[in-house]
């Protein structure tokens, strides 16, 4: 079994330096941007009609396949995206204002992602040329973050109604949302770094008139002991390849929107309780709105365990998304506005 696989892997090395290292080559040393347009060699990619970024043509994300196989190839794509789109971690936003652009909203539980946390926060606060504000939704039975988090950041603490109920993301979500304000909203998940012209960028397309952001090309994640080298600062970004890259990252991890259309579509979906599903339904919802989903940002992803669940094609949650998805989209954000959420007593998903 394992000479098997050595000798599988073995094969896929070399139909990649064959078929993708010369094109990965060409594109990676050009003087523009032509990387951007680098994916696997069955999809298909639809160029933004400002040629800025591009939209995956396909469902659900994919792994870059070449990068598996010739790990150079995924440091050279980062620090090629990286050097384009820096990222810079500061203790505090450089400017803070009564008033922020943007709001970013972050859900957060327990102890063990606490230091994915506030390496997010830190990349939130080197945001260049752009008001923002982060509030942090602690959803647990008690609060055991809030002396962690810098001044600068907004804490929320939302006990869940009963100590057994499994996440809720779209709880954190929409309670944000009532706290933040900017006039923008960033959906913005607990272990993702994001370059400084992040929130810049966003405002752009939200002020060209677009109202539902997704800049998210290449997600880099970065493996364990990479990891957790950047936390004890004895590793930058670029000195280990990462784990995987990853493309078509629509409405999960991050995602910008603005506050008139997050209410307009009904916010996040409640009865998602655990992890999986409430990204997708949120991005089908979002489609009746004008989207730029034109993507040419880097942004880079922690390690951490697997989620309860995530593997699992037939979860409860999944079989949920599911359902859902097969109802008419206007028909659930007429639901979902007849039903808001954010109330601090509990989702309204929530049975007991």
């Amino acid at each position: 079994m394992i000479f098997a696989d050595i000798l599988r892997r073995e094969r896929n090395r070399l139909a990649v330096l064959i078929k993708d290292w010369r094109r990965y080559r060409r594109a990676l040393d050009a003087k523009d941007s032509s990387y951007l347009a680098l994916c696997n060699r069955n999809e298909r990619l639809e160029s933004a009609p400002d040629g800025s970024g591009f939209r995956c043509d396909w469902k659900w994300t994919s792994d870059l396949h070449a990068p598996k196989y010739l790990r150079s190839l995924g440091v050279d794509l980062m620090r090629r995206a990286l050097d384009d789109n820096p990222f810079s971690r500061a203790p505090a936003p450089e400017k803070q204002s009564q008033n922020p652009e943007v709001s970013f909203i972050i859900g957060h539980r327990g102890m063990d992602r606490l230091p994915h946390l506030l390496a997010t926060l830190e990349s939130i606060a080197g945001q260049r040329s752009a008001t923002v504000e982060c509030i942090v939704v602690e959803q647990d039975t008690v609060s055991r973050i809030a002396a962690h988090l810098p001044p600068w950041v907004r804490h929320v603490h939302t006990p869940p109604p009963s100590p057994e109920m499994a996440y809720c993301r779209s709880w954190t979500f929409n309670l944000g949302a009532k706290h933040g304000l900017g006039e923008v909203l960033v959906l913005h998940d607990n272990d993702m770094l994001v370059p400084v012209d992040y929130a810049t960028s966003i405002l752009k397309h939200v002020r060209s008139g677009y109202d539902l952001v997704n800049l998210k090309r290449f997600v880099f994640y970065l493996d364990q002991h990479h990891t957790a080298a950047v936390f004890a600062g004895e590793a930058g970004l670029f000195e280990r390849p990462p784990l995987c890259v990853v493309q078509n990252l629509e409405g999960g991890g991050s995602v910008a929107i603005t506050r008139k259309a997050y209410e307009q579509i009904g916010g996040m979906d409640e009865s998602f309780i655990g992890w999986g599903g409430e990204d997708n339904e949120f991005w089908e919802r979002g489609q009746t709105l004008r989207v730029w989903p034109y993507a040419y940002l880097p942004i880079v992803h922690l390690w951490h365990a697997a989620q309860p669940g995530k593997q699992q094609e037939k979860s409860a949650t999944a079989i949920h998304y599911n359902r859902l998805s097969a109802l008419p989209v206007q028909a659930r954000i007429e639901q979902l506005r007849a039903t808001p959420g954010g109330q601090m007593e509990g989702p309204t998903g929530w049975i007991g």
